[in-house]
Order: C-alpha cells, then sequence, then structure tokens
C-alpha cells in the first residue's frame, strides 16, 4: 500500500517537471548566428596611360631630372636654332670658372664695344643696359644675362673668363661633348642667330639638368623674377614663374629664326621635370606648352632609386684569388622614371660571366645590370667591382685550379634575378668640368 503510494506521488512530480519544461523558454544557444557573407568588393580597372600633349611647337622634350629619362618627345634630336637658351651653356661655362677659381663675382668686367652693340642689335633685343668702357661687376652681368637675357651681358661675360667670344664659344663646345650635347654647336654666347649655330630639345634638356645639378646655387638665380641695376628694373621673361610656385627656372629665347623657346624646370616634392619647347608660335603657346609637359610627368610618371650606388648586388665565386668572392655593384644609382602604378612589374636581372679568376681592379666591368618593365628594357647598368681582387698565392692557384677541373668548363654568362627596392632618390653623380686651362 506505502509502495503504491509512492510510485503515484512519483508519476505526479514526474508530470509536473514535463510541464514546467514546456512553459520555459528555450535555453539560448552557445554558438553565435552566422555571418552574413561578406559583400565581394570589385576590382577597378586600372587607369588607362594617356598619351602625351600634342602641340604645335616644332620640337620638345619632357625629362625626369633625377634618372635624366626623356619621358614624352617630338623630333627630340632635330637641330633647331637655341636662340637665348643658349645663355645656359654661357651660364654654364661661367659657374664652372667660378667653381674652379678663376674668375670671381666681384670681378669687375670690362664692357667692350663689341657687347654694347650687342645689347640693341642681339638676337631678341635684350638688354642689360650696359655703358660702353665701363667695368660691372660680374655678378651683376650673371643676374643680368639670366633674368632679364642680355646679350650685352652675355657677351662681356664670355670675353672676361675667355679673352674673346670665339674662344668662349670653344669652350662651350667643349663642355657640350662632356656633358654629351651630341646634336650642339655654338658659335656665339648670345644666341644670336649665325651659320652652324644650333642644338636640340634634348641636348637642352640634358644641358638644364646638368646645371641643376653641379651648380644649384647659381641656378636659383633663373627663380628670380626681378632685377634692378643702374636704376632699371629688368623682369624675368618667363612667365612660368608667376603661374606655378613650384616652377623655379629656366630660360627664354625667340628670334624670327628660332621661333619662341622656353627651358623650364619644377619640383615638387622630390620629384623634378624638365620641359624643353622649341619652335613654338608665340610667347603664350611656349608657356602654356612648358605647363602642359610639366603637369602631365607629374600626375603620370614616378621615379624610384632600385639600387645604390656602391651597394653590393652580387658576390660570386672568385678563383685563383686572395678571396673567395668578389663583390659586384654600380658606380651610379639606379634610377628608373616609370608609369605610375607600375612598380611591381620591374624585373631586374643581373648577367654575370659563369667563371671570374682573379685578377681584377676596382671598377672594372665584370657583368651588366638590365631592368625591364613588362618586357621592355628601360635600363642597363654596367656591373664593377667594387674592390681589387689581386691572384692568390700559388698554392691557393693551384688547389683552385685542381677544383677548376673537377666544375667542368664553366664558360658563358650567368643571369640572376634581383628584387628591386624603392628608395628615396639620390642626386646623380656630376659630370667633372673639363680642362679649360
Amino acid at each position: 500500500m506505502k509502495l503504491t503510494r509512492h510510485l503515484i506521488v512519483l508519476s505526479a512530480l514526474l508530470f509536473a517537471g514535463a510541464l514546467c519544461a514546456q512553459a520555459l523558454p528555450p535555453k539560448p544557444s552557445s554558438q553565435l548566428p552566422p555571418k552574413p557573407s561578406a559583400i565581394p568588393v570589385p576590382t577597378l580597372p586600372q587607369a588607362p596611360m594617356p598619351p602625351p600633349p600634342s602641340f604645335d611647337a616644332r620640337s620638345w622634350v619632357l625629362m625626369d631630372y633625377a634618372s635624366g629619362q626623356v619621358i614624352a618627345s617630338q623630333n627630340p634630336d632635330q637641330r633647331e636654332q637655341p636662340a637665348s637658351l643658349t645663355k645656359i651653356m654661357t651660364d654654364y661655362v661661367v659657374s664652372a670658372e667660378l667653381a674652379a677659381g678663376k674668375v670671381h663675382m666681384e670681378d669687375p668686367v670690362f664692357i667692350s664695344e663689341h657687347a654694347w652693340k650687342a645689347g640693341g642689335a642681339g638676337t631678341d633685343g635684350s638688354t642689360s643696359f650696359l655703358n660702353v668702357n665701363s667695368r660691372v661687376p660680374l655678378k651683376d652681368l650673371l643676374y643680368g644675362m639670366i633674368i632679364q637675357s642680355g646679350n650685352d651681358a652675355a657677351i662681356a661675360l664670355a670675353e672676361h673668363v675667355a679673352g674673346s667670344e670665339d674662344t668662349f664659344a670653344a669652350l662651350m663646345n667643349a663642355y657640350a661633348q662632356r656633358l654629351g650635347m651630341r646634336g650642339t654647336h655654338f658659335v656665339n654666347a648670345s644666341g644670336y642667330p649665325v651659320d652652324n649655330h644650333y642644338s636640340t630639345a634634348r641636348d637642352i634638356a640634358t644641358l638644364s639638368r646638368a646645371l641643376i645639378r653641379d651648380f644649384p646655387d647659381d641656378y636659383r638665380i633663373s627663380a628670380i623674377k626681378e632685377f634692378q641695376w643702374n636704376g632699371i628694373t629688368q623682369h624675368n621673361r618667363n612667365t612660368l614663374l608667376w603661374r606655378d610656385p613650384s616652377v623655379d627656372g629656366i630660360k627664354t629665347g625667340h628670334t624670327d629664326e628660332a621661333g619662341f623657346c622656353l627651358a623650364a624646370s619644377a619640383k615638387r616634392g622630390d620629384a623634378r621635370m624638365i620641359a624643353v619647347v622649341m619652335g613654338a608660335p608665340s610667347d603664350r603657346a611656349r608657356s602654356d606648352d612648358a605647363q602642359a609637359l610639366l603637369e602631365y610627368g607629374f600626375r603620370f610618371y614616378e621615379t624610384h632609386n632600385l639600387f645604390p650606388a656602391g651597394k653590393p648586388l652580387a658576390t660570386p665565386r672568385l678563383w685563383k684569388g686572395e678571396n673567395n668572392t668578389l663583390p659586384l655593384g654600380l658606380t651610379q644609382d639606379a634610377v628608373v622614371t616609370i608609369p605610375r602604378g607600375k612598380y611591381p612589374g620591374l624585373k631586374a636581372v643581373l648577367d654575370i660571366p659563369a667563371r671570374l679568376i682573379a685578377p681584377f681592379k676596382q671598377g672594372q666591368q665584370i657583368g651588366m645590370l638590365h631592368v625591364t618593365l613588362e618586357g621592355k628594357a628601360v635600363l642597363d647598368a654596367p656591373l664593377v667591382a667594387l674592390q681589387d681582387a689581386p691572384q692568390g698565392g700559388f698554392f691557393k692557384r693551384l688547389w683552385d685550379a685542381i677544383l677548376l677541373w673537377f666544375h667542368g668548363s664553366g664558360t658563358g654568362n650567368t643571369t640572376t634575378s634581383v628584387p628591386t627596392g624603392a628608395v628615396s632618390v639620390a642626386a646623380p653623380t656630376p659630370v667633372g668640368a673639363p680642362n679649360t686651362r
């Protein structure tokens, strides 16, 4: 009887528990709800590279300063009358003579009748208003030539540096050859149009780059907007100096034969571009054309220093030497200018002989560095020995000869890919000035 009562109570409790369980809310799951699937991000198409602007000028060049690479051009090697762009070379020669201590900014320069007449009968009528048989400090003449484009100042400087304008022209041509200006020949210091006086847009860009690089202090004169001498204010003819604060030079030129010419340079951040326009139809056109070229260069191109000079890029096995390896590198920074966004497509390959046998001299070319962008060559530079590699002793040479016998012939070259590393662009190595004594 008691057992039956206990069973009834237990059954009642179980039934009540079941009812409570049904009344309670379900136990929350310990698992988080699934995340919504990520929204796919569309892949944007690569922006196309537009062609460079086109102009009515006879020839023009856009050059990156750091690499010296011509980005865009039209008839870059066509011979043209340079007009007063000639004075960029006159400036370069005078700056080189100043740097060598052969002349000085304080020198009193005699104004000959030949220089005085050029002030009124020069290439574009530009003058520094010099008085015949007077003496003017060299610094004032340099400012007058660069800012106002004074023909009289250019000739007076030439005569002071070299004794005569003809001798100075020979000096100009010597510097032009040293700088690699293969399409240029100068006859005078002012740019007066005469037979056999010519240059090219590429050569003027090369010269402009050399002036900025080798004589930066003197180059800064070309950014000055006006200069007052003898009570007369002389204005810079480069109107881009007023349009664009990044423009800091370089020189205008004009004659009936040459048309309107302009060499302009601008610096934005670490990048600098040089634009040269020759044979434009008007003053306004040459400025507009140069401005458009500079904008195109800054907008669509970038410069990278892939490998600095003097840093070992490879240390191949050296046979029969005091050391077992030979570090190879570059004599100049490997700087390339490429379209923006194309850096991942650069490939660098070292081309080195399969077998290097001592001795080698420091600076001796051993192989080549080849840099390509999407299969097209953008830079070829010689690989040189970064240190002397003399022969080893007798037993070292004998032992290496035995090892070489086991290694086989080892003729030909080997190619090795090297990763490119973008670092800050360094200034190119200056071109040395020829001996003018």
